[in-house]
């Protein structure tokens, strides 16, 4: 059966020979599968980035995790759109590796002081592991849906690819010019929280 895309065009992967419907491949069961995947990891963002925004120490991170909270909810929408452009139900799949980072990330709060610079540095961290790992996978899941023919789903995927990029290169920003360079300069009495200047005007936010 030919699927319809979202620019007009047909997709043929799911077409008929001699009125028998063609098998789904190995290779678009395991693509479903891994935007299931990511789709539950995207979710669970939702609920873990307000937690990190919280534990925040500078303006530049809470508002850097703010932004990047705006963009996850777009993201759930384009993963959405996604599923609904190959004809599948948006389903999610528990995303183990996910858990495992955003369980690290309240670790690293639990073990290090509220109010604090160094609290910043681990956020950072914790945020930038979930990001490579976004980068990764929307990596991957894009160069597969060019290699099975869907271009629009590539190109929707893209553009969350290039917003993960962008979010790891902000925070990167902020931990050189800014958080890390404080940090070192904390010591043990350093805990009490306050509010601080950005050093930098923070950066526009770019819509989907």
């Amino acid at each position: 059966m030919k699927k319809e895309t979202m620019s007009g065009q047909t997709n043929t992967r799911n077409n008929t020979t001699d009125n028998h419907p063609m098998q789904e491949s190995l290779l678009d069961k395991l693509f479903n599968d891994l935007l299931k995947d990511m789709y539950w990891a995207e979710k669970h963002l939702l609920q873990a980035l307000p937690l990190m925004q919280k534990a925040a120490t500078t303006n530049e991170l809470h508002d850097a995790f703010e932004d990047h909270l705006l963009q996850t909810q777009k993201h759930v929408i384009r993963l959405e759109r996604v599923f609904k452009l190959l004809g599948k139900p948006a389903e999610t799949k528990k995303c183990e590796a996910m858990a495992g980072l955003t369980e690290e990330a309240k670790s690293l709060m639990r073990e290090t002081k509220e109010g604090t610079m160094t609290r910043d540095v681990a956020l950072i961290v914790a945020a930038q592991k979930v990001e490579h790992y976004e980068i990764a996978t929307y990596g991957s899941l894009v160069q597969l849906a060019r290699t099975m023919d869907c271009d629009e789903v590539a190109t929707i995927l893209e553009e969350t690819l290039w917003e993960e990029e962008d979010a790891d290169h902000h925070l990167t920003h902020i931990a050189e010019t800014y958080v890390n360079p404080l940090s070192d300069q904390e010591d043990e009495s350093t805990a009490k929280k306050e509010a601080r200047e950005p050093a930098y005007e923070p950066a526009e936010e770019v819509n989907a």
